[in-house]
């Protein structure tokens, strides 16, 4: 028979509960735990976007005087000249509904349900009219105001005039007339990126403007001379269609301004490269041959 052997026996002390204090749960959150590790590849990432402007990203601020700003302003006016055009519009129907109920009081009497109604269009459409020109005058010069300042930032040269005077401009009754045209052309010139010694030369759209725009302000001074000089019913027959002149030549001038504001917003916007039309090169004619490549020898490296 073989003695027995000792059983091998390891005795491992551990520390009872409560022993050693136990970190705070604040200490563990600052603590650093190395790099994240994750089970699968993470399927999340950056966007696959281009370059945008600074304010179309959420949370960022807003820079009063950047591109995105003034078309965003721009927006806003043209919708404003576009609703007073309607308006304006409306007046001129308004006008000539009267006229015609004038040119039939002439071979009877006319009711007065539709008379009533007749004066209440007129009469609505001139006051709406009054408040809406203003309010489109108003964020048409805000609208410059901020294109100046922004265009000059672009091509690295200031207008000739400050934005007071131009402002003024607008007031000035006789001024008004010549200076707006000049500034927009101005502003057209810059944002075409031309130089500065370069003489502005308006294009077809704005020089349709200034023209509109000088038109509806002698109609707006010939109509209200005429309301005063003639006291005799067929002068007041004619002012009626004065009056109806002066609101179709409105309609045109709005019509311009919101179509000048889009073509010198369009034109300070970069350009889309979604809306480029790609080309490519089917023959060439007429193109020198290509010089001749030296012979190299057989024993050079490449």
């Amino acid at each position: 028979m073989q003695p027995l052997q000792p059983m091998r026996v390891d005795w491992v002390a551990t520390p009872p509960s409560g022993a050693y204090p136990q970190p705070s749960r604040r200490s563990q959150r600052l603590s650093y735990g190395g790099p994240p590790n994750y089970p699968v590849p993470p399927r999340w990432g950056f966007p696959l976007l281009a370059w945008r402007w600074p304010t179309a990203v959420a949370g960022t601020v807003e820079q009063a005087d950047s591109v995105d700003g003034v078309r965003r302003l721009g927006k806003t006016a043209q919708n404003t000249l576009w609703l007073v055009a309607g308006l304006a519009l409306w007046a001129a129907g308004s006008e000539i509904w009267r006229y015609v109920l004038l040119a039939l009081s002439r071979y009877g009497a006319l009711s007065p349900n539709v008379v009533a109604t007749s004066d209440a269009m007129v009469l609505t459409s001139e006051i709406i009219l009054m408040f809406g020109w203003q309010l489109a005058l108003l964020f048409g010069a805000l609208w410059v105001h901020r294109a100046r300042k922004v265009a000059a930032t672009i091509v690295g040269y200031g207008p000739s005039r400050s934005g007071r005077s131009a402002l003024l401009s607008l007031l000035v009754p006789g001024v008004n007339l010549v200076v707006p045209g000049s500034v927009m052309a101005e502003l057209e010139h810059a944002v075409a990126r031309r130089p500065a010694d370069e003489r502005p030369r308006p294009s077809k759209l704005l020089l349709w403007w200034w023209g509109l725009w000088a038109a509806s302000y002698l109609m707006v001074v010939i109509t209200w001379l005429w309301r005063i000089v003639g006291d005799s019913i067929q002068s007041q027959a004619d002012a009626i269609l004065v009056h109806t002149v002066a609101n179709l030549v409105l309609v045109g001038a709005l019509v311009a301004g919101a179509l000048v504001i889009r073509r010198i917003t369009t034109l300070m916007l970069p350009v889309d490269a979604a809306s480029v039309r790609l080309m490519r090169v089917v023959e060439v004619k007429d193109a020198p041959e290509p010089p001749l490549r030296s012979v190299r020898a057989s024993g050079s490296p490449r």
